[in-house]
């Protein structure tokens, strides 16, 4: 099944923001009230989050929800 192309870039950017605070999926769920399986899903574009979770992962981050959403404009 092929991935929605606006998810994965969303997934992409999830990742590269965690790591970029050198969280784990752990580390930002917690931080962020979700849970490390949802984070995974995210960033392998299997999950399709609501605007609530994409600010509660904002949150985590300590970032905007559009710095969250920033690549999905050039998907």
């Amino acid at each position: 099944m092929k991935k929605n192309p606006v998810l994965v870039a969303l997934g992409k950017n999830v990742r590269e923001l965690r790591e970029q605070k050198k969280l784990t999926q752990e580390a930002l769920a917690e931080l962020s009230g979700l849970d490390p399986s949802y984070i995974s899903g995210i960033e392998r574009a299997v999950r399709n989050p609501s605007i609530v979770s994409l600010s509660r992962l904002a949150n985590g981050l300590g970032c905007t929800v559009a710095e969250v959403c920033r690549a999905i404009a050039k998907a």
